[in-house]
């Protein structure tokens, strides 16, 4: 099969297509949406009934946070396949925006665990349309092997951190701030639900001006399903086979998505066993001040939003160069092994500190916990959004959704066995989880390297272009 990327009537040139904007836009409410929830959601169910919350058991709140977390990256494989086959990458944007949409004003309108829970199916389903399909079509908005595509992607991750960063902070200030009020019997009554239409408006507004202005800025781009794509572009339809090319990038993608899985079960931590470590052994007090361990969740965003940039004028600026840029494997390589040097850095404040959280004789530093956020975060802007930008630009057309929604099912993986071995800290102590986690993604990370050439030719095109 003759694969070609699909015509449009966008300009093409150096600088990056405007509808790459909109995309950033759009995609950072659906991330403060995400972001939003995972913020409060053990919160909201931990905390009793009469101060807003639900009243559930911390073990069985725990439970539901991480099947969310866990089906939010499941579904997309979902979307996915009837994007590929039966609407196309607008549409399904729109009905997951507006799913989504309904699925936080759900929560808000139901103060009681069944509305929770029909909430975050509608979150759930929402971003199984959602989330592959708008990754899929930020790649779309370029020729297959343009070179700006990883440049464009580091871009749009950006966005997706800008929606990360403000969540946690603006969702906290709703709930314990703003719409914080007193009981006639004293008791504190917590605004979760205003959090939660927050988040319901924002998915509002971003659907509103992605709907009105997709027309001028993403021109003919994602309206028809790759179905009708293949038959009106490439003389093809849906039953026509794999080509041999084509079965080689798809192994190749699978095989980079079992890496990562284990990045981003080692990534996770930061929701669980950092959180609790940091509460307990990080000393968080600046100039009188004790720092809300909430307030850690957006210090990998911060850095995203500060060092995305610089990585992507450095991608953009070496695809130019004589050398040529450092192909994807290699780039992802060198994150599995930052995310491991990450985890490296806690172990000196761990042996100062130990792991009993009942008989704490010191408190680490807390450039310890600051300095593993940054190289966690530097790992995550060498693998993530380089994966986003490798399987738009080498996955068969015809199953370009449903590869991004494998993608990011590899999370939904990872954010499974994270909770498992977060869990195992309480059991082994965080030096041996920490240390564990650490070396195998250095090793993972070597791994990556010595095969990356190897992974490199099964991804080619057929016209040889770099990968």
């Amino acid at each position: 099969m003759l694969e070609t990327t699909t015509p449009h009537n966008l300009p093409q040139g150096k600088k990056h297509p405007k509808g790459l904007y909109l995309l950033f836009f759009t995609e950072l409410w659906e991330r403060y949406s995400y972001y939003g929830m995972r913020a409060l959601l053990v919160l909201y169910l931990t905390t009793a009934y009469i101060s807003g919350g639900l009243g559930v058991e911390p073990a069985s709140a725990l439970q539901i946070y991480g099947f969310y977390t866990g089906m939010v990256y499941f579904t997309p494989i979902l979307g996915g396949w009837l994007t590929d086959r039966y609407i196309g990458l607008r549409m399904a944007i729109t009905i997951g925006g507006i799913t989504m949409a309904i699925g936080d004003f759900t929560i808000f309108l139901t103060h009681s665990q069944t509305g929770l829970y029909f909430g975050l199916a509608f979150l759930v389903l929402g971003n199984g349309f959602f989330k592959p399909n708008i990754s899929t079509l930020v790649g779309e908005l370029y020729p297959r092997n343009d070179k700006r595509k990883d440049a464009a992607f580091t871009i749009f991750y950006m966005g997706i951190n800008i929606g990360a960063f403000i969540a946690p902070l603006v969702a906290g200030y709703l709930q314990a701030d703003l719409f914080l009020t007193t009981l006639e019997d004293g008791t504190l009554h917590y605004g979760f639900k205003w959090a939660f239409l927050a988040s319901s408006i924002g998915m509002l507004i971003g659907q509103i001006i992605f709907t009105s202005l997709s027309k001028k800025y993403l021109g003919n781009v994602g309206i028809n399903p790759v179905k009708q794509q293949l038959i009106e572009y490439n003389n093809s339809n849906d039953s026509t086979p794999l080509s041999k090319k084509d079965k080689q990038r798809t192994v190749a993608i699978l095989i980079l998505a079992c890496f990562v899985v284990f990045f981003w079960a080692g990534f996770e931590q930061a929701g669980s066993s950092f959180t609790l470590y940091t509460k307990n052994f990080i000393d968080r007090e600046i100039f009188g001040y004790t720092i809300p361990v909430a307030w850690f969740q957006s210090v990998n965003p911060l850095f995203i939003i500060i060092l995305a940039p610089i990585l992507s004028n450095v991608w953009l600026r070496l695809s130019r160069s004589k050398r040529g840029d450092l192909n994807m494997t290699t780039k992802m390589g060198i994150g599995m092994i930052l995310l491991g040097l990450g985890f490296m850095v806690l172990v000196p404040a761990v042996l100062q500190t130990g792991s009993d959280e009942a008989n704490i004789t010191a408190r680490a530093n807390i450039m310890f916990i600051v300095f593993t956020y940054l190289l966690h975060t530097l790992g995550e802007l060498f693998l993530s959004p380089v994966g986003l930008s490798l399987v738009s630009k080498v996955a068969p057309l015809k199953i370009a959704s449903l590869l991004m929604g494998v993608w990011m099912a590899a999370i939904g993986v990872a954010s499974l066995l994270a909770g498992r071995l977060a869990s195992l800290t309480a059991t082994l102590g965080y030096l041996e989880i920490f240390s564990l986690i650490g070396g195998v993604a250095i090793f993972l990370g070597i791994i990556l390297l010595f095969i990356s050439k190897k992974l490199v030719n099964m991804m080619k095109q057929d016209d040889k272009s770099p990968v």
